[in-house]
């Protein structure tokens, strides 16, 4: 099992020594993300721009599915889906708009013509708007506002309201940074890479929850400690934990990216980046943020007021009472004779 742990145990890694140079570099990568988001806009794919739809019906046997995706890729059409629907004779194939206006997308269409002809019937061409509509896009937003506000709540009741703002400021982090990753690479912003969005925020919450659920864990049993030592303990003492399951994930989406295919190439680099940012962020953002807060240890205190108290009320006394009388000394020697005394 020691060859299986990719982290030593019982580390004492200072992590919140960190927190001056991974927030204002975090600052400045959100900014770039915007910014990338506005002038430098996504690449949409068919589902928000629109394309061509064909219908086919195979000649004999049924229609491969695979096979038609192998074509449509040697035509370099951009984005491209292929499904079945109805008989197993029959497949739609859909592509983007293509460069260059109703030309450029006409003569796609008769090269697919030509690439099927052999074994496959055209039934149908026809071109088709935005499968995600502005009023369903809207609706999403809302779900995932609505949705963030509803993990707030809840990790403001189950932990403190300091928690609750941490988890939500780390899972927006997130957001930005893949959404900025989409726009500085380029790759196609689909209904998938809704889908990936939406897995990411659920994996940062539960990196972080899990975080915190340890701080908490560690501050009732370490009273007497400051907060970035309770928080230094904590996220050492899952590391091993978030370490394995962070490399788990990314050899499953490695696989994913390398032998997935087209379909599903953006879904699995975005899920790669957003492990990593994930990650990143239930340890560099949310955890010292419960410091810029002022998450305090209140038992602990409490209790260091106590003692503080106690050690004051020993101490009165002490510097109440009378300093105790001098030892006498030999006598000084004086001009005067002394009688002496009589037994």
């Amino acid at each position: 099992m020691k060859l299986l742990r990719l982290a030593p145990e019982n580390t004492k890694f200072p992590f919140m020594r960190f927190r001056r140079v991974s927030y204002p570099m975090s600052a400045a990568l959100s900014i770039m993300a915007v910014l990338l988001f506005v002038f430098v806009h996504m690449n949409f794919g068919i589902d928000f721009a629109g394309g061509t739809v064909i219908e086919l019906r195979a000649k004999g046997g049924s229609a491969e599915v695979g096979t038609l995706r192998a074509i449509a890729e040697k035509l370099s059409l951009g984005d491209v889906e292929v499904q079945a629907f109805g008989s197993q004779a029959d497949a739609t194939l859909r592509f983007g708009l293509q460069p260059g206006g109703d030309v450029a997308q006409q003569a796609a269409v008769e090269r697919v013509r030509n690439a099927v002809e052999n074994d496959y019937d055209v039934r149908r061409v026809e071109v088709v708007g935005p499968r995600v509509s502005g009023e369903l896009v809207q609706s999403g937003t809302l779900g995932v506002v609505l949705s963030i506000i509803a993990v707030l709540g809840y990790l403001w009741f189950r932990f403190e309201w300091q928690f609750a703002i941490s988890a939500v400021i780390a899972t927006m982090h997130d957001l930005l940074l893949t959404v900025g990753f989409f726009a500085l690479t380029q790759l196609e912003f689909n209904t998938t890479s809704i889908a990936a969005i939406l897995t990411i925020v659920g994996y940062s919450l539960n990196e972080t929850v899990v975080v915190l659920d340890r701080i908490r864990e560690m501050m009732r049993k370490y009273k007497k400690m400051s907060t970035a030592q309770i928080i230094d303990m904590s996220i050492n003492a899952v590391l091993p934990r978030t370490i394995m399951t962070a490399t788990t994930v990314f050899l499953a989406l490695l696989s994913l990216a390398i032998f997935g295919g087209q379909v599903i190439r953006s879904f699995s680099f975005a899920m790669i980046w957003g492990i990593v940012v994930a990650t990143y962020s239930s340890v560099f953002i949310c955890s010292p943020m419960l410091i810029y807060l002022g998450l305090r240890n209140e038992d602990g205190e409490r209790a260091g007021a106590s003692a503080e108290e106690e050690a004051e009320k020993i101490e009165k006394p002490k510097k109440a009472a009378a300093p105790a009388p001098a030892k006498p000394g030999p006598a000084r020697a004086s001009g005067k004779k002394t009688k002496p005394s009589t037994a």
